[in-house]
């Protein structure tokens, strides 16, 4: 097994200070943390093999073998330290029993049960939980818990993939999709056109640019999301939360994209905006102001309905360094916020939902609020210190409704260390949202990831089937049109 290169230090106590965005994690008030669940194709866990692997992979990474230190000793001016790991302190093998009744509510309630226990500072700050029980869906569980100041979702999925090897081929590394670039197809007769074009392209992401910062710094001074049963109450961040997850088919998905001449992130956020309209409709009726969409000719909506605003996290980095295996925009968390709105409506046709996605989401891509709110809250943070830029950005989660991320993993199977990976399924907890919406794709298939407050959405299992339900049904729409023909 290639292992991590460990990084070189020219002093005896390697030193280094925290970046602006994890010193926002570590605030109080954006005190987030990531879990994730992996499931085992395997049999048994082999903790020693386990433990072997990551001494020879991760234990080497600089951020999973540095603890944090305050320079002051009162919690001020943090920095990580690195220090020696005794992998046993970060490994939990807990005694189970393989036949115990209720498996997968064993598993949910030992995930949900982690949100509740702080962490020990005084080692780093991750732990990895094996739970070798069977579940209906695997033969075991590993559950990675860490703090968030330690990275992104990107960071820490290229590390994932740097301790892992391909199923198939166990002496490579796994591959991540390639983003397809749009050739130029401009002629010398067409210039005239093509620089029409790109300064029409220019004042387009101008004018969305300055918009989207006037609606990002109105929800930060008063504007706020329709009040909905899934928005929660103030405090939200600080109660135990519940994590559930639901497998879909990636192939699905892309055939819907193909069809409609979409993307993937198209269809999901079709997916969950028809979803949450289903489930909101079902449990609460007209007490939930859903309006049912007219007729027009084209089965659009006469009327919105209620909106909700999602923050959509947004991770500037390439995944993996084909070198170093680091990201190439460093280490770390560059997160960006969008804030992309979301409608609670029936719609008669069901393909809609994925064309008001892509309308929305393609006026997004033509700006650079991301980048914008991101410096943005830098700005902040060197102008007023951080407990003014974590005041900020913990406004703008309490004014809008659900965290939404969406992070692209390996396109075939996976092992690591010698253990085959069934899915990943990643989530956070921490920020002020009684829902997070976390979608992680994986070889041919995508693992919906539910984060709750239990006394806003007391059973996420039905939400899970409505999410999964309106995926059926989007497809089937597809599929009864034709338009799924090559």
């Amino acid at each position: 097994m290639k292992p991590i290169k460990e990084s070189t230090c020219r002093t005896s106590c390697c030193q280094e200070p925290l970046s602006p965005s994890a010193r926002l994690f570590q605030e109080q008030q954006l005190n987030c943390y990531i879990i994730a669940a992996l499931g085992w194709k395997t049999s048994t866990i082999n903790p020693s093999i386990v433990k072997e692997g990551l001494e020879q992979t991760l234990i080497k990474h600089p951020r999973f073998s540095s603890k944090l230190v305050a320079e002051d000793g009162k919690g001020r001016k943090l920095k990580w330290v690195r220090t020696k790991v005794n992998v046993n302190d970060h490994v939990i093998v807990p005694n189970l029993d393989r036949n115990m009744d209720s498996p997968d509510r064993f598993v949910e309630d030992y995930i949900s049960n982690l949100s509740t226990i702080p962490m020990d500072n005084s080692k780093p700050l991750w732990e990895m939980h094996l739970l070798d029980v069977q579940t209906s869906e695997n033969e075991a569980v590993v559950v990675f818990k860490l703090h968030h100041s330690m990275g992104d979702g990107a960071s820490l999925i290229s590390v994932l993939l740097a301790c892992s090897r391909k199923t198939l081929d166990p002496k490579a590394l796994p591959s991540l999709p390639v983003p397809k670039r749009a050739g130029s197809s401009c002629t010398a007769s067409s210039g005239l056109w093509s620089l029409f074009l790109a300064m029409w392209t220019a004042l387009r992401m101008i004018w969305n640019t300055a918009m989207d910062f006037i609606l990002f710094a109105a929800t930060i001074l008063c504007l706020k999301d329709t009040n909905t049963p899934l928005k929660g109450t103030p405090g939200v961040e600080l109660k135990p939360k519940r994590f559930v997850h639901r497998i879909v088919s990636m192939d699905d998905i892309k055939m819907v994209k193909n069809a409609m001449n979409t993307t993937i992130n198209d269809v999901v956020m079709g997916v969950i905006q028809a979803g949450l309209s289903r489930y909101l409709n079902r449990k609460f009726g007209g007490d939930s102001k859903i309006e049912r969409g007219g007729d027009d000719g084209h089965g659009k909506s006469d009327n919105g309905g209620d909106h909700s605003d999602g923050v959509i996290k947004v991770t500037f980095a390439n995944l993996m360094a084909e070198e170093s295996n680091i990201p190439k925009w460093g280490w770390g968390n560059w997160i960006g916020i969008i804030i992309l709105p979301i409608t609670i409506s029936l719609e008669n046709d069901p393909l809609d939902y994925v064309r008001r996605a892509k309308a929305t989401i393609d006026r997004k891509k033509l700006s650079l609020k991301a980048v914008f709110t991101f410096r943005s809250v830098m700005f902040i943070l060197k102008l007023f210190g951080t407990k003014a830029a974590a005041a900020t950005t913990h406004r703008t989660f309490c004014n809008t409704t659900i965290t939404f991320s969406n992070v692209v993993g390996p396109i075939e199977e996976i092992s690591l260390f010698g253990h085959p990976i069934a899915y990943i399924a990643p989530t956070i907890y921490g920020t002020p949202h009684a829902l997070t919406i976390h979608a992680q794709s994986y070889s041919n298939k995508m693992a919906v990831v539910l984060g709750v407050d239990p006394d806003v959405i007391p059973n996420p299992h039905e939400l899970c089937d409505d999410l999964e339900e309106s995926l059926k049904i989007i497809k089937d729409a597809v599929v009864e049109r034709g338009l799924n023909a090559s």
